[in-house]
């Protein structure tokens, strides 16, 4: 095993004994913030070490099987012991290594989705509407809720831009690789000749954040503007200025929200979505400096990096990430992404593994 690996294992051994101290002594339960926190550290170390001890275990079993082998009675029995524990040993490191791997804080949150029409015109307004009833469709098979923030509606159908929150048990987990721009491959209902098309969407999901702390805004570096909200075709939807746009300042970060009946609901929901899009820059920046060396794109916001083709006469979806190709296109848009979304968070874990082995 590597040694960072088993000095990381020891650690976690002498801080389960002093977690158990703790917790067994009489006033554990006076200060009950940080009882929560040691009872949630115990119950993520328990499972590590516990694991870890079943290793030492099957060095030991080795170990007094290579003393029998001068047996000559003893011989094959040992030989067979060794490597049935051989085999133990590496299917227990393998898990070991999974258990150790750094876990995302965003993975248990809620998120925004933001889709943007691209390149094609009317047909990547309406592709942006398709792969919005692609992730509602997920949704439900998740038993998630979908709210939409706001929408830009497009004059033939679907979206010029929409932002919705996805609120559900491991929303971020599953959806978090889907940024970057999705391209689409077909023929338009409106193509007399029969040629196909090629548009594409940019897809942004960005964790929702718990705390506003996370994220410091200044309020002098803030715009906030009200204005009367319309729906398609510029007829006004209400009489009062119950829009909200809010523009941050440093970043030039806007964001407007007016699907809410007040101005109140409709200012929050719009600090909602700018403070996750903060964060998503600060994120991209961070990941940034590790881009080069990776393929997977993991929340980063890059936004201009192609992740994935829609060819719908050839019924096929290629991830580029991990060069994946799916012939059920079908189903696929109908919201059936768990084969998408688990193989790449497989092969997010095994390049997060061949990192740890380096």
């Amino acid at each position: 095993m590597n040694e960072g690996i088993t000095t990381k294992l020891m650690q976690l051994s002498s801080r389960l004994e002093e977690l158990d101290g703790l917790l067994s002594s009489e006033d554990v339960t006076s200060d009950l913030n940080n009882y929560r926190k040691l009872t949630r550290e115990h119950a993520e170390i328990v499972p590590v070490v516990e694991l870890y001890r079943a290793y030492q275990l099957g060095e030991r079993n080795i170990q007094a099987a290579q003393e029998m082998i001068a047996d000559a009675e003893m011989r094959e029995f040992a030989e067979d012991e060794i490597r049935s524990e051989k085999e133990k040993l590496i299917q227990i490191e393998l898990e070991l290594q999974k258990l150790l791997l750094p876990k995302d804080p965003n993975d248990e949150h809620n998120l925004f989705l933001e889709i943007r029409a691209g390149t094609g015109g009317d047909e990547s307004a309406l592709f942006a509407g398709d792969l919005f009833r692609m992730y509602t469709r997920f949704a439900e098979r998740e038993h998630w809720q979908v709210e939409i923030i706001s929408q830009s509606l497009s004059e033939v159908g679907g979206y010029k831009e929409i932002i919705a929150q996805i609120s559900g048990d491991g929303a971020y987990s599953k959806l978090k690789f889907e940024s970057g721009g999705h391209r689409v491959q077909r023929v338009p209902t409106t193509e007399t000749q029969g040629r196909i098309h090629t548009s594409a969407c940019t897809v942004a999901i960005m964790p929702e954040i718990d705390e506003i702390s996370d994220v410091v805004l200044n309020p002098s570096e803030l715009r906030i503007d009200t204005y009367r909200a319309s729906g398609a075709g510029g007829q006004h939807i209400n009489k009062t200025d119950s829009a909200v746009r809010i523009t941050h300042n440093p970043t030039g970060i806007v964001v407007e929200c007016q699907d809410g009946r007040s101005q109140h609901k409709n200012k929050a929901q719009a600090m909602s979505v700018l403070i996750a899009r903060i964060r998503d820059k600060q994120m991209s920046e961070q990941q940034a400096k590790q881009a080069a060396t990776r393929k997977l794109l993991i929340g980063s916001g890059d936004r201009s990096e192609r992740i994935r083709t829609y060819n719908f006469p050839q019924g096929r979806i290629s991830d580029h990430r991990i060069n994946l190709t799916l012939y059920k296109i079908d189903q696929i848009m109908d919201g059936d992404l768990n084969e998408l979304c688990s193989t790449l968070a497989s092969e997010h874990q095994a390049e997060q593994l061949a990192a740890m082995g380096e």
